[in-house]
């Protein structure tokens, strides 16, 4: 079992290497963020004192090094947009608005998908299933911005029930956890559809049934706590989507959390803040996964021996 993890956790940090060094050299190519600081008039020289101010005057290997090196001491580097912040206190002060925007698009693709699942797997093949799907389906054909600006035009616009933009409260998060969960509910649906046809098929249902138990329990208490396992699994993976695919509907409404700071950063040539936020949920994301291998592990012994 030790081998087993110290192999996955090598493999993360190579993996993690890999991300920052495609991300360090990818950001550079938008251009010089000096010329974002300085005005049209300012003289070489001034370029050349600010960028070695910043240390973008040394090749860029060194420079990579040199990043390496800082982050293993905790130092992300400073903002160049946001008047030398922190990068990556930047990142964690708008991490909360992003975690609750994706813990409530959590809430609605659930909401939506598993009753949908449910009804369909009881009412398969039948006019009401066809129904479900195209309903579940849409979500993965409607970019979610063409959604959020949808959404945006019919509640705010034309009915004024709900904010266009904004943070701090319940109604702000309405429609961007809407356009942003609503993606995920085809996947989440047809998990649950699939695991309900096989809970159905089973004895327990059946004697459940003889019992006399009404199709209503059964269904929605016994067949459904048994068939969340496989969509309980997947929700974990969603999480992770939500929390870094939340860049455009951050845009879209203007919602102050990380994806909108990416945004902004790559705007203004802020390259300590980008490579800052990759990196960022780039960790999150292989720890998870290493937890996850690692529980697997435990779980099934014969995972330990094929890898």
């Amino acid at each position: 079992m030790q081998r087993f993890i110290i192999i996955r956790v090598f493999h993360s940090i190579l993996a993690l290497l890999a991300i920052s060094m495609i991300i360090f050299f990818l950001a550079r190519i938008s251009g010089d963020p000096i010329e974002m600081l300085l005005p049209i008039e300012a003289t070489d020289e001034e370029f050349a004192a600010v960028r070695a101010a910043w240390g973008l005057d040394k090749p860029l290997p060194i420079q990579y090094v040199t990043y390496l090196g800082n982050i293993a001491r905790g130092n992300f580097g400073q903002s160049i947009k946001w008047q030398g912040e922190d990068a990556l206190s930047l990142v964690l002060s708008r991490f909360p608005a992003t975690l609750e925007l994706a813990f409530l698009s959590l809430f609605v693709s659930a909401a939506i998908a598993l009753p949908i699942g449910v009804i369909v797997a009881v009412k398969k093949d039948t006019g009401i299933d066809f129904a479900g799907k195209i309903i579940a389906l849409m979500g993965q054909s409607l970019p979610s911005f063409w959604l959020g600006l949808m959404l945006m035009w019919i509640f705010s616009v034309q009915f004024g029930l709900l904010p266009t933009s904004g943070h701090g409260t319940l109604r702000h998060l309405i429609l961007p956890s809407v356009a942003l969960g609503y993606f995920q509910v085809a996947a989440v649906m047809r998990l649950t559809r699939s695991s309900m046809l096989e809970v159905l098929d089973t004895e327990f249902v059946k004697l459940a049934r003889i019992k006399g138990l009404s199709e209503t329990k059964v269904i929605w208490k016994h067949c459904l706590r048994n068939a969340l396992i496989a969509p309980l699994t997947y929700f974990g993976l969603i999480l992770g989507g939500f929390l870094t695919g939340s860049v455009v509907t951050e845009t879209v409404f203007t919602w102050p959390g990380v994806g909108l700071l990416a945004v902004d950063a790559v705007r203004a040539r802020d390259f300590q803040v980008v490579q800052s936020v990759v990196v960022f949920f780039a960790f999150l994301f292989i720890v998870c996964n290493l937890i996850v291998d690692i529980l697997y592990a435990y779980l099934d012994p014969r995972i330990r021996y094929t890898h």
